[in-house]
């Protein structure tokens, strides 16, 4: 029995004896009790209850591609490209860029878990299966990195609409690409592009969701951090149906991003920006900047209103911070 097969057995979160699980894999106690472990490491937070066996604390919806297609728009469906699940892998976007000359348009790329999950900066991104949303898109656009301007802020954008069209409430848009609840960070985005500064490229887009966290993962995180099951007052949405919104939201918004540019977005953006009108504390390549938040413009840059007038800060590798 490996790790995933364990996973699946407990999905349904009622308790089931390990020499039930033994006898189901035809292996031995100690093999599942070493299975138990390594889902454990991954931050999976399976119970032991004594000799009456394991399980989890809440039911686990893992993910499926027939149940992901299903949920699809017919629209959707039609328009996407290669749609893939792993079990484990590396990195979603990793995988799209190591096949990235011959996968199509708008493919796809979701893990249950990951090993190398990477967000902005570096940073890792923590991954235990069966709780989370990991998933990367492949895009690609005639013209080049010029037009992709503000690219990284549309996508905040639709994960919102993904969000309202789950019914789920409660979070905004930290420029440049998180999105948070007022109890911490649910969801970043990395936008990685190759390609031509004139054209063609490609944009890899990596979104990690957080849809249901434990204390323990909480306490990794090394920030405040909050997850899809704390703003729906505790029942967590299908993992199916959220990464199947996050499809449809990223197929219709990534065209019309190609169409008209983050300029479309921007209205959409004021009505979700966390900074706008805080006061802020900048600090990055040029120095340090203090102000308050006056939005964004029509090429993304965050606008910030200092004692010397209205200053446009580009440069996504800065830290900002509410002062």
């Amino acid at each position: 029995m490996q790790a995933q097969d364990l996973l699946t057995a407990l999905a349904g979160g009622q308790t089931v004896s390990g020499a039930l699980l033994a006898e189901r894999a035809g292996v031995t106690r100690a093999a599942i009790w070493k299975q138990v472990e390594a889902l454990r490491a991954r931050g999976v937070p399976v119970e032991s209850r004594g000799t009456a066996g394991y399980c989890l604390p809440w039911p686990v919806q893992l993910l499926s591609l027939a149940e992901l297609r299903a949920a699809l728009s017919p629209a959707a469906r039609q328009r996407l490209g290669e749609l893939e699940l792993h079990w484990e892998i590396d990195s979603t976007s990793s995988e799209i860029q190591r096949r990235l000359s011959s996968l199509p348009d708008l493919s796809v790329m979701l893990a249950e878990t990951q090993s190398a999950g990477r967000g902005r900066r570096g940073r890792s991104w923590l991954s235990p299966p069966g709780m989370n949303i990991y998933l990367s898109c492949l895009k690609r656009f005639d013209a080049g990195f010029a037009a992709l301007s503000g690219l990284s802020l549309a996508v905040g954008v639709i994960v919102m609409r993904a969000l309202s069209a789950l019914g789920i409430n409660g979070a905004g848009l930290k420029w440049p690409n998180d999105v948070l609840s007022p109890d911490g960070k649910l969801a970043g985005i990395l936008v990685e592009l190759s390609g031509e500064y004139q054209g063609p490229c490609a944009a890899v887009i990596g979104i990690g969701l957080n849809v249901r966290l434990t204390p323990a993962l909480r306490a990794q995180a090394g920030q405040p951090v909050h997850d899809l099951a704390g703003l729906a007052h505790g029942g967590a949405p299908d993992r199916n149906l959220v990464a199947a919104a996050l499809i449809v939201a990223l197929i219709e918004g990534l065209a019309q991003f190609e169409r008209e540019g983050f300029s479309a977005f921007v209205e959409e953006y004021t009505g979700h920006d966390l900074l706008r009108g805080q006061t802020l504390h900048l600090q990055g390549a040029l120095g340090e900047l203090d102000g308050i938040g006056a939005g964004v413009d029509a090429r993304g840059a965050l606008l910030l209103q200092t004692a010397g007038g209205v200053r446009s800060i580009d440069s996504a590798d800065v830290s900002v911070r509410r002062a």
